[in-house]
C-alpha cells in the first residue's frame, strides 16, 4: 500500500470530522497501529481541528446564565405560566444554531486554506519533479550520444581486416605510448593516444608509416584528440612512428624527436 497516497486521500480528515464510513474508520485504526506515519497524521489532524475549534469557539452572551436562572425559577414557582417557556426555548435554539453555523463556517474556511496550501505544495513538488525529469532527459541524450560514439568506434577497430599496432616509447621516452588501428582492406588508419607529453607551443605530433624502408606522412595528430582519432589512409606499412614536428607538419621526420615506434605484424 502507498501510505503517502493514503494519507493524502482525505480519509484522515473525514475520520477526525466524524464523516468517515465504518469500514474506512476500521481500516484507518488498523493502519495507524501498523504504520507510525499514519498515526502521526491522525494526531496532527486532531490537533489541527482542536486548534481550529478553540480559535473559532463562540462565547455565550453576557447575562445569559442569569436570565436562564430567572426563567427556571419562574417555571418552578409558577408552573401554570407556560407562555415564557416557548420564547426561551426558541431563543436558545437560534443562539445554538448560530454558534454551530459560525463554527462550521470557520471550519470550512480553514479547510479551504488547508487544502489550498496542500494543493500549492503538491504543485510546487510537481514543478520540481518536472525539472528533474527534464534534466534527466537531457543527461540521457548526452549518454546516448556518447554510447553511440563508443559503439561506432568499437565497430571501427573490430572491423574485419583491422590490425592493432602498439607503438611503444623509444629510449629516453619510455612512458610514451600510442595505439594504431590500420584496416588493411579499407586502408583507413585510426589511433588512440595512450600517453604523450603535451606538445610545446608551436609544435605538433605527426604520424609516419614506414613503407619499403622510407617514412611516409600519415597525418598530423590534433592536440584536442582524446579518443579514437582518424588520420590519413595508408596503403601499405611495415611500421608506424610518431615524431614531434613544427606546427603544420614536416615533409620528413625529425629522427631525434621520435617518441614512439611500432612494427606491423601481419
Amino acid at each position: 500500500m502507498d501510505i503517502k497516497a493514503y494519507i493524502e486521500s482525505g480519509i484522515i480528515e473525514s475520520y477526525v470530522l466524524g464523516l468517515a464510513a465504518p469500514e474506512e474508520e476500521a481500516e484507518l485504526l488498523e493502519l495507524s497501529r501498523t504504520y507510525p506515519e499514519v498515526k502521526a497524521a491522525v494526531l496532527h489532524c486532531e490537533k489541527w481541528l482542536s486548534e481550529v475549534s478553540d480559535q473559532y469557539a463562540v462565547t455565550a452572551p453576557a447575562g445569559l446564565k442569569a436570565r436562564l436562572v430567572d426563567h427556571l425559577q419562574d417555571e418552578f414557582t409558577e408552573p401554570e405560566r407556560q407562555v415564557p417557556v416557548l420564547p426561551i426555548r426558541r431563543e436558545n435554539i437560534f443562539r445554538y444554531a448560530a454558534a454551530v453555523l459560525l463554527l462550521l463556517l470557520g471550519i470550512s474556511g480553514l479547510l479551504n486554506i488547508y487544502f489550498y496550501n496542500r494543493y500549492r505544495n503538491v504543485s510546487q513538488d510537481f514543478v520540481h519533479l518536472q525539472s528533474q525529469h527534464d534534466m534527466m532527459a537531457a543527461d540521457n541524450k548526452v549518454y546516448q550520444a556518447r554510447f553511440a560514439a563508443m559503439t561506432h568506434e568499437l565497430q571501427l577497430i573490430t572491423a574485419p581486416g583491422t590490425l592493432k599496432v602498439l607503438l611503444s616509447g623509444v629510449p629516453g621516452r619510455n612512458d610514451s605510448q600510442v595505439t594504431v588501428y590500420w584496416n588493411t582492406h579499407t586502408k583507413n588508419v585510426y589511433l588512440i593516444i595512450n600517453h604523450l607529453p603535451v606538445p610545446p607551443e608551436g609544435k605538433q605530433y605527426q604520424l609516419w608509416a614506414l613503407v619499403n624502408g622510407k617514412p611516409v606522412s600519415a597525418g598530423l595528430l590534433e592536440n584536442a584528440c582524446s579518443d579514437l582519432c582518424a588520420v590519413a589512409p595508408v596503403q601499405q606499412a611495415e611500421a608506424f612512428a610518431v615524431t614531434l614536428e613544427k606546427a603544420g607538419g614536416s615533409p620528413a621526420p625529425t629522427m631525434d624527436q621520435m617518441f614512439v615506434l611500432g612494427k606491423v605484424s601481419i
